[in-house]
């Protein structure tokens, strides 16, 4: 028996200097006490924290972002009621007041009658990993918000207006609230696109969307390109009268940009007609019957003559 523990106390150096060679950082607490019964020398290379210091169950929670603590320790302490092997992820602070990304694995270990009798496991520095995510989700982010922007102008698209109208449609239909929609289009741009030239063109429908940007400025207001020189205002909660006004505003302020266009056949100046539409949807209005009404007072306002708004008769 003595020879068995003689050979047994180096196996167990070896294990301790291995475990201790890592960068991962070993650990175990007693069930019973809630107690650390080991901690890594590496977690003072880490946190600051000397091993000592980890003492309880306590310990290691106080030294949680508060904003993962409820969270974490919760679905720790169910788990290892449980019985069941888990990881969980947070950040530590360190003992000069910093955070680090941490993620424990954990292993929960019984008693021969099969109740809770010990965790062991292992904390690792995920703080690379989370910076990459990060980085990652604000690219998806960029690249997603990219993908609702027009790209010749920077206002919204069409794949934008879409979703968001319909997104709008809903929020109105539930909460009884008017919804209005403007359509506008560049009054004889295809002339104005030849005798300026394409590029000037582009510059022009920058303008005109930059313009039109200042119109309406509440935080649910959306301001995107239709397609082609067309444009669209998406105005929650905004009556016939606020939405004729706002269409006047979009008018007034084109007018006052003084754009040459000499091709025109109404003006010496930039013009653009609108077409104007509310409702309040019920369940049994339908969402593309409205934006088409809008669209063909679009077109009843350059039937009239351009350089006007058809709005609710």
């Amino acid at each position: 028996m003595a020879d068995t523990e003689n050979k047994m106390e180096p196996v167990s150096a070896v294990y301790k200097t291995l475990l201790e060679s890592t960068r991962a950082i070993p650990w175990k607490i007693d069930w019973g006490t809630m107690q650390f019964a080991y901690v890594g020398p590496q977690i003072e290379a880490l946190l600051g924290w000397a091993p000592s210091s980890w003492v309880t169950v306590g310990d290691w929670a106080s030294r949680m972002h508060p904003e993962d603590r409820e969270r974490v320790v919760n679905f720790c302490v169910a788990q290892s009621q449980a019985g069941v092997d888990h990881e969980a992820d947070y950040r530590a602070l360190t003992r000069d007041g910093r955070y680090v990304w941490i993620r424990d694995v954990v292993h929960v270990v019984r008693s021969e009658d099969g109740t809770v009798d010990s965790l062991i496991g292992f904390m690792f520095d995920i703080s690379e990993r989370k910076q990459t995510e990060q980085q990652l989700i604000t690219l998806q982010k960029e690249l997603e918000e990219l993908s609702f922007r027009d790209g010749l102008t920077g206002v919204a698209n069409r794949r934008r207006f879409d979703a968001l109208m319909e997104l709008e449609w809903s929020n109105a239909r539930r909460n009884r609230k008017p919804l209005s929609l403007i359509m506008l289009d560049i009054d004889y741009f295809k002339q104005y696109n030849d005798r300026y030239g394409h590029l000037e063109g582009d510059i022009c429908l920058k303008r005109v969307a930059r313009t039109l940007s200042s119109a309406a400025t509440r935080a649910r207001d959306l301001l995107a390109r239709f397609g082609g020189e067309e444009f669209v205002l998406v105005l929650p909660e905004t009556d016939e009268a606020a939405a004729r006004m706002l269409a006047e505003r979009c008018r007034d302020l084109i007018q006052a940009e003084q754009i040459p266009h000499e091709q025109s056949s109404i003006s010496p100046v930039l013009t653009i007609s609108l077409g104007v539409g509310t409702v309040i949807p019920s369940h049994d209005d339908e969402l593309l019957p409205f934006i088409d009404t809008v669209d063909k007072r679009l077109y009843e306002a350059k039937l009239q003559g351009r350089d006007r708004i058809v709005a609710d008769s």
